[in-house]
């Protein structure tokens, strides 16, 4: 039987073993969600909220547990974990508590044919399989299994095989909360079973997080039935600072958004462009700020950037540095001020490239590590054309004191999300969206239980006569 090693980025070393599920079994499993389904799209929404509700109780009561052995898998600094189990219950809490409005029965008022009743109903589509990510593995999930549960999907998740305990920590929570049996299920599966299961006649819907390549199998393997995908993909973020900026926040702001995490978000901030009134401090305390971090073992609270999650990530990162700097851009941290740095290994200093242009790999592709690129511009015309050159439209941000503007310069940007003095943030109010390379569909908010129900009109003759 095929195993599945974790590899921890802390150390190296092997931290989790798991057998992989076998075709015989992946089959099983999809049989029985859908066997579940018959019996779950019943229950009212009034107590799959009660459920939900206790699952998260219950999931919540875990974080003392779940933090340590998420940076064990992921390598995220200890100091900031818990933070991820925090936004987890958030976004769980908001879906719960907009379930029974978003999926009511969408009335029609008959005043212009009266003898009739007519309404639009929000049916659930079947067994959802939901392949996540392991740069947020509790964040990225719920996005998806809370809602799908809500609606009346039978939900079957498959974790990263850098996380898979996320997945079962989930799992142990709902049969905590008295989820009925094979409503929910996860699944340590390879790629091949993986591809299997997205054909499976029975999969009514796939929500998948990963690289925009991940995503093109995703929706050829979908494509062999007509069912809907949500794919959320990559993402080279862009923040505009403008000249009316308040400096010192948006250094602030923009250096977490750029480095936590060492960068591996899908929306966090990897080139900014500053107005030339502004440019020349604004690099100078970005910089400064930088110098700050401490790079080092995750397991030590006093850490605050922690290593990449594996150290071919890291040569990447390196790689698309020493082609820019190749190309004329300037390095601005000294790597010696970061004694963790070292090559072939996922731990990496932060750095800072200035004189970079859009021809270097660094300014338009995803880097998905610790480094920025930071452009001189001198007008809004500039921005927005910089921000639009890319082949991602995820989350954007501008940095200004006028709102006014914000709105006018947020309308002419190709992107899912348009932040003011903020970045690298999903509200679960708002629908999270990608545009271009960075995806389709729509989770969270009212807006995400579309995706995951079917409307079907009810059109009732009340007089015959």
């Amino acid at each position: 039987m095929s195993k599945q090693i974790t590899i921890s980025p802390v150390d190296s070393t092997p931290y989790v073993t798991r057998t992989l599920a076998t075709t015989e079994e992946v089959n099983a499993v999809i049989e029985r969600s859908n066997l579940a389904f018959q019996s779950w799209k019943r229950v009212t929404v009034k107590e799959r909220v009660q459920i939900m509700t206790k699952f998260v109780d219950a999931f919540v009561a875990k974080k003392e547990n779940v933090t340590m052995e998420l940076t064990l898998q992921m390598g995220r600094p200890i100091k900031y974990t818990p933070n991820e189990i925090n936004g987890t219950e958030e976004r769980a809490r908001y879906m719960i508590s907009i379930a029974e409005e978003s999926l009511k029965d969408v009335e029609l008022t008959d005043s212009d044919k009266p003898g009739f009743k007519r309404f639009i109903r929000k049916e659930p589509l079947g067994p959802v399989l939901i392949i996540s990510a392991w740069n947020y593995p509790y964040l990225i999930s719920i996005n998806g299994v809370v809602p799908a549960l809500l609606a009346g999907n039978t939900v079957i998740l498959k974790q990263s095989s850098q996380t898979p305990l996320c997945a079962e920590r989930f799992a142990e929570a709902f049969k905590e909360a008295g989820l009925p049996e094979n409503v929910f299920q996860i699944l340590h599966m390879s790629h091949s079973d993986t591809e299997n299961a997205i054909k499976n006649p029975f999969i009514a819907f796939v929500n998948f997080t990963g690289s925009v390549e991940g995503g093109r199998e995703i929706q050829k393997a979908a494509s062999t039935k007509f069912i809907a995908t949500g794919l959320e993909l990559g993402g080279k973020d862009p923040a505009y600072v403008r000249h009316d900026v308040d400096i010192d926040y948006a250094v602030e702001q923009l250096v977490d958004g750029s480095f936590f995490n060492s960068g591996q978000c899908c929306c966090a901030i990897e080139r900014i462009y500053v107005h030339e009134k502004v440019y020349d401090q604004f690099v100078q305390k970005f910089v400064e700020l930088t110098k700050q971090y401490k790079l080092g073992d995750p397991l030590d609270p006093e850490t605050t950037l922690g290593p990449m999650v594996r150290t071919k990530a890291a040569e990447f990162v390196r790689k698309q540095i020493e082609e820019a700097v190749n190309q004329g851009a300037k390095p601005l941290i000294d790597t010696a001020l970061f004694p963790q740095d070292k090559n072939n290994t996922p731990y990496m200093a932060p750095q800072i490239l200035v004189n970079v242009n859009h021809s270097m790999r660094v300014m338009t592709e995803e880097s998905f590590g610790p480094v920025i690129g930071i452009m001189k511009v001198s007008s809004d015309e500039e921005a927005i054309q910089l921000m639009n050159d890319s082949e991602f439209g995820l989350t954007a941000s501008i940095w200004t004191k006028d709102p006014d503007a914000a709105v006018a310069i947020g309308s002419e940007i190709d992107t899912g999300t348009w932040f003011m003095n903020r970045c690298d943030y999903l509200d679960p109010a708002l629908a999270w969206v990608g545009v271009k390379n960075s995806g389709r569909g729509c989770t969270l908010s009212k807006f995400g239980f579309d995706y995951l129900t079917r409307p079907k009109s009810f059109h009732l003759k009340l007089v015959t006569k």
